[in-house]
């Protein structure tokens, strides 16, 4: 009995050593079971030292262990004990399994925000100078996740040798480490002082944002928008806009070089006279905006003014004899593209596609000047990107790019860009346009923008229509899937629009009725469809009308007979005259796709009891509703029923039924049976 105590950690161990994994496995994902029956002071003194020892084991061993230490401090005897939990996962911090790294440096974190302060002080600081000195590349790339928790409660001393560790392993030889700084430079730099912000860690982020590897640049880029809510906007300008800015540019710089070879600025005043020397005048915005070197093999380039350099030839074989107008042109771009270097343009599209994920988080931090100036034009470059994969990062923010802007300013800017993205020769792009343009939309009818809509609706209805008729599914399905959070405002716009707006934007619906289907149109669309028929604006009656045509069309009369003639027909007794003429419309549309027998049937008789009606404006569309009808039906219906009726009201005594034309119409009718 003596003994019994000591069965839980017997049997823990033989397990460990078993040769089945699952078994060393159960066991790990016992430790809490098997730490409360030692108690708290066993297994400090046992259990914690064993684990310690024992870290050469599967991964997926290793990983439950660094999950269960995390969760440990109760079994240990509470927070003043919770450093014996740090040497076991020290260790996992050093494997080469990152999933086993990552879990030990967030277990680390979970007990380091939980630890004293004199605790951190005394062990959790000296753990992260050891990772950070060690030996394999795998401690040092864990060492960066652990500064944040470290650095708040270290002495002033301390705190200056953990930011120059945290620079140091930005500059180490293993790209894995730098990028592992670069990732967490974000949460560090949120603890560090705000004049160390501006100083060090934003050294720290230039070096990062030069790094040789692009995969260290992007996760430097993806930590932007985090250090720009850290910094004071005029701070947030001077340091991060101008990379940003920078990374947005794709390969294809020089684009808006101009080269004047008669040496005149376009300014007012004068030049300073040229050294010796052929100068020829180039205007370069980006060597402006880079603030490069200004020295270039075989030239000298002087800023002149705004964005005009002089650049003097200096060396002979450079000079224009010899070399052709065009050749000297070729040769100084290409001096100032060597000169601007990499400082101003990045070549891997997926620093950009970062940047294009981050940029509309920057906006509020830099506020609406330098938004207006910087990064609306980075915006659209990343919009027209050469590369498919960035046009598909900076497509899928447009919204909330926009919703940042003044609606003048997405309309100017962005909305040109959104139309040639409508029509991307990447189905991915135009997927992604897809899938938040009903959230545009929708912001841009919540906004003041309704009052520029009349002047906005012939670029927007092309790009919603192009969209909803894509031959990608993917496309279509994004639109169709948001389609409740604009409805509502749709419906109002086409109260409140012209005719010609509202019949524009009418004409979209019937490709969402004939993409979606019959449940689509019972569920969504059904009840505006004929809602529309009663419109206050006749262009838009017209158009509800002809759609209801449409819908027939491709669904077929016996669709149409369940789901459009029942309402049609209830519609004809409307008070109102006017609306009353839209049926009479609709049925004229509707009786040729109809056929003769569903005609006879249901929509004569309607048309005939028209004809009693008070308003000489209903007799009159009456009858030329019957003229359209009788070469639809047979013979013996017309003599019945469509004759009689004419005749009825040809001799209507009400001189505004105009009694002559509806004689000649019985008269055409019995030519036609003639």
């Amino acid at each position: 009995m003596a003994d019994e105590p000591l069965y839980p950690i017997a049997v823990l161990i033989d397990e460990l050593k078993n040769d089945d994994i699952q078994l060393r496995l159960n066991s790990i994902r016992r430790l809490s079971t098997i730490a409360r029956a030692l108690g708290e002071e066993r297994t400090r003194r046992e259990l914690i030292p064993f684990l310690s020892e024992n870290n050469d084991d599967d991964d997926e061993v290793l990983l439950a262990m660094a999950e269960e230490l995390g969760v440990f401090i109760p079994y240990v005897g509470g927070v003043e004990h919770a450093s014996v939990l740090l040497p076991p996962l020290e260790t996992l911090c050093s494997v080469e399994e990152t999933c086993v790294r990552d879990k030990a440096v967030e277990s680390l974190c979970r007990i380091g925000s939980q630890m004293r302060e004199s605790d951190l002080v005394e062990y959790f600081i000296p753990l992260v100078k050891r990772l950070a000195a060690g030996e394999w590349f795998t401690a040092r790339v864990s060492a960066c996740g652990l500064f944040h928790i470290a650095y708040p409660s270290a002495p002033e001393t301390s705190k200056t040798e953990l930011r120059s560790i945290y620079s140091q392993l930005c500059q180490d030889d293993m790209p894995m480490v730098r990028r592992s700084a670069a990732s967490n430079l974000g949460k560090f730099a949120a603890t560090v002082e705000y004049a160390h912000l501006k100083a060090d860690i934003m050294s720290i982020f230039d070096d990062l944002t030069q790094d040789d590897q692009d995969s260290v640049r992007l996760l430097a880029v993806e930590g932007c928008a985090a250090l720009g809510k850290l910094l004071e906007p005029q701070d947030c300008v001077a340091h991060i806009l101008p990379v940003v800015v920078n990374f947005s540019q794709s390969e294809l710089l020089g684009q808006n070089y101009t080269i004047l070879m008669d040496g005149n600025v376009p300014r007012t005043g004068d030049l300073s006279t040229h050294r010796t020397g052929v100068a020829v005048v180039v205007r370069f915005p980006e060597l402006v905006r880079s603030g490069a070197s200004r020295a270039g093999t075989g030239f000298q380039w002087s800023f002149a003014h705004r964005n005009w350099f002089t650049v003097e030839v200096r060396s002979p074989e450079l000079g224009m004899e010899g070399s052709s107008t065009l050749e000297l042109k070729s040769k100084i771009l290409g001096s100032g593209l060597a000169i601007l270097g990499e400082s101003d343009r990045d070549k891997s599209w997926r620093v950009r596609y970062m940047v294009a994920n981050q940029l509309y988080e920057l906006c509020e931090a830099v506020g609406p000047e330098p938004t207006r100036t910087e990064l609306v034009p980075a915006y659209v470059r990343l919009l027209r990107d050469n590369e498919a994969e960035v046009r598909i990062a900076a497509a899928g923010k447009v919204t909330k790019f926009c919703r940042i802007l003044s609606p003048d300013l997405a309309i100017q800017h962005i909305l040109p860009c959104v139309k040639e993205l409508s029509s991307d020769s990447s189905q991915h792009v135009r997927s992604a346009l897809a899938s938040v343009i009903m959230e545009w939309l929708h912001y841009f009818m919540v906004t003041d923008f309704c009052l520029l809509l009349e002047a906005t609706i012939e670029q927007l209805l092309p790009i919603f229509l192009s969209l909803l008729k894509d031959e990608f599914p993917d496309v279509r399905l994004n639109i169709i899937s948001k389609l409740d959070q604009v409805n509502q405002q749709l419906l109002s716009l086409l109260r409140i629009g012209t005719g010609g707006f509202g019949l524009q934007l009418l004409s979209i619906y019937p490709y969402w009725q004939v993409n979606w289907g019959w449940g689509f149109f019972d569920d969504k669309l059904g009840a505006l469809c004929m809602q529309w028929l009663q419109d206050k604006v006749h262009s838009i009656r017209e158009a509800a009308a002809n759609n209801l045509k449409r819908l027939a069309e491709e669904f077929g009369p016996e669709w149409a007979m369940q789901h459009i003639i029942p309402q049609v027909l209830e519609m004809i007794n409307n008070p109102h005259y006017l609306y009353r003429m839209t049926i009479l419309r609709a049925v004229s549309l509707l009786a040729p796709v109809m056929g003769s027998e569903i005609t006879c049937s249901k929509l004569l008789p309607i048309v005939v009891s028209a004809s009693k009606d008070r308003v000489p404006n209903i007799k009159f569309n009456v009858a030329k509703v019957l003229e359209s009808i009788f070469p639809i039906v047979d013979q013996s219906v017309v003599e019945k029923t469509i004759r009689p009726c004419l005749v009825e009201l040809s001799e209507d005594p009400d001189v505004d039924v105009e009694v002559e034309d509806f004689s000649r119409d019985a008269d055409n009718i019995s030519h036609h049976q003639n």
